[in-house]
């Protein structure tokens, strides 16, 4: 049988991290297995849609290199959807379901409900007082034939509910947590259809995952205990029913589920913050599923070649910053200087730095900004933190050792020295550069930490930092000279 998983969000807001890595494993079951990947939109909870949520989802698969089978897509600006199982957009699938009530109406396995909010209400809080688990009490099971439908006609607002089977046990199985079995007694006659025709997620969802041909169900553990009564409607269609697959919740450091009082939650917020889809991908396979050997960094190839259930856990992933920061930084040391070029370049512009209009005239200079200073971010947003000690004229002191250094008995002489050598020479290339530190020491006798921290400190205000030779081909000669005389005139 031909391995069919999807990813079906409903477009409710942005893509939260924890749905991202469920489309991931999603992703690498499939691909590992040569099955297909389907991306399907459940929006049947209308009151809850958000505008600009179903292309921002799509966006963010893209942006990760999630790319689907089939589904739903956006070509030239517009929403299109593609495969042979269409629609994928639950919304336009309402004829489909009216169908397939029907047939469990008709043979006696679902039935209208016509009960008020208020007397559910009342039913539920009457059950709690007694100490039961709130639940539906069949008040609209036994109603006649005719009864029902001469209410239906009268226009009286109802629901469908499903009828569960009397004193059962529902047995399924769970990739991560084994066979799984439920007494029926404590599974609701859950809403089928609600009363403006729109279907539950619990019904839906089975139709679509059987029409679509969906062989495994990889899901969040939230849905864990809906699985019974979907497992109850794959019986009474006399469908085979799906492996279903409940992953972990992704948690924050105190063990609690990740929300954005703890800090960003959403992929765009990482996106934002200018994070590398290799990076936030890399990390979040590793958010509840260990590989075989003591290995942190996978390609999205390689993690399709060791992906499988078996080794994600049952127990929550707590989602480290720290250990995403650090997998993101290896990713950016390795990255296409044009890729981070783009990404650096709002966060200039916002910080302050330079205009859009600076920055295009400037390209290759801040490019060379940018990879100097590549080794000491974790995301592209961190680059303007270390980036002012290449704007000014004046020079801001780290530190007090910064001053101490300075004001060392021959550095006089060799800030004099360095601004006569830069007065020769018509710019600072490469050899000129690359030979001054040599050139200052024959002719003032500094050397080592003597020598290169004062001349660090005096043109960038710290002790330790990028290569000096670059450093000073970034400056140029005359932000040099304005430096120097600002530092000698402080010290003097």
């Amino acid at each position: 049988m031909e391995t069919r998983v999807r990813f079906a969000p409903s477009p409710t807001g942005y893509v939260h991290i924890g749905s991202l890595r469920t489309a991931l494993y999603n992703y690498l079951f499939a691909k590992a297995n040569k099955g297909k990947y389907i991306l399907r939109i459940e929006d049947t909870d209308q009151t809850r849609l958000v505008e600009g949520a179903l292309e921002n989802l799509i966006h963010s698969l893209e942006w990760a290199g999630l790319q689907h089978d089939e589904g739903v897509f956006i070509e030239n600006g517009n929403i299109v959807q593609k495969g042979d199982c269409g629609p994928y957009i639950q919304s336009e699938r309402l004829h489909i379901y009216k169908q397939y009530i029907q047939t469990l109406i008709d043979k006696g396995y679902a039935y209208p409900c016509f009960c008020s909010k208020e007397r559910l209400e009342e039913v539920r809080e009457n059950q709690k007082s007694e100490g039961k688990t709130p639940m539906y009490d069949r008040h609209c099971l036994h109603l006649s034939k005719e009864e029902v439908l001469n209410r239906i006609n009268n226009g009286e607002e109802h629901v469908i509910r499903l009828k569960v089977p009397n004193n059962r046990e529902i047995k399924f199985r769970d990739a991560v947590r084994g066979e799984i079995s439920i007494h029926s007694s404590e599974i609701d006659d859950q809403v089928l259809i609600k009363s403006d025709g729109f279907p539950t997620y619990h019904f839906a969802v089975v139709v679509d995952d059987h029409l679509m041909g969906i062989s495994h169900v990889v899901r969040g553990e939230e849905w864990l205990t809906s699985t019974p009564k979907q497992a109850v409607l794959y019986e009474y269609y006399g469908w085979d029913i799906p492996e279903f697959v409940h992953l972990p919740t992704v948690l924050n450091k105190d063990k609690k589920k990740l929300s954005k009082r703890q800090g960003d939650v959403s992929v765009s917020d990482y996106i934002a913050k200018g994070y590398l889809a290799e990076g936030l991908v890399n990390y979040l396979a590793l958010v509840g599923w260990s590989p075989k050997e003591n290995k942190e960094l996978f390609t999205l190839e390689e993690l399709i070649e060791e992906f499988s259930f078996d080794r994600v856990s049952s127990a929550g992933g707590v989602f480290d910053i720290d250990k995403l920061n650090w997998i993101n930084a290896h990713y950016i040391k390795k990255a296409d200087l044009d890729l981070l070029f783009s990404l650096a370049r709002p966060h200039i512009v916002q910080r302050g730095l330079m205009t859009e209009d600076e920055i295009e005239s400037n390209k290759e200079w801040v490019k060379t900004i940018i990879s100097v200073l590549r080794d000491k971010i974790s995301h592209v947003s961190e680059i303007t933190l270390h980036m002012d000690i290449f704007f000014g004229d004046e020079v801001a002191f780290e530190s007090e050792e910064v001053i101490e250094t300075l004001q060392q008995n021959h550095v006089g002489r060799l800030l004099n020295a360095f601004k006569a050598k830069l007065s020769e020479v018509e710019t600072v290339d490469s050899v000129f550069a690359g030979g001054i530190l040599g050139e200052l020491k024959n002719e003032t006798g500094a050397k080592g930490k003597a020598l290169f921290m004062p001349v660090r400190a005096a043109v960038t205000g710290q002790l330790h930092g990028p290569d000096l030779e670059t450093v000073f081909m970034i400056l140029g000669k005359e932000l040099l000279l304005k430096r120097i005389d600002y530092v000698m005139k402080i010290l003097s």
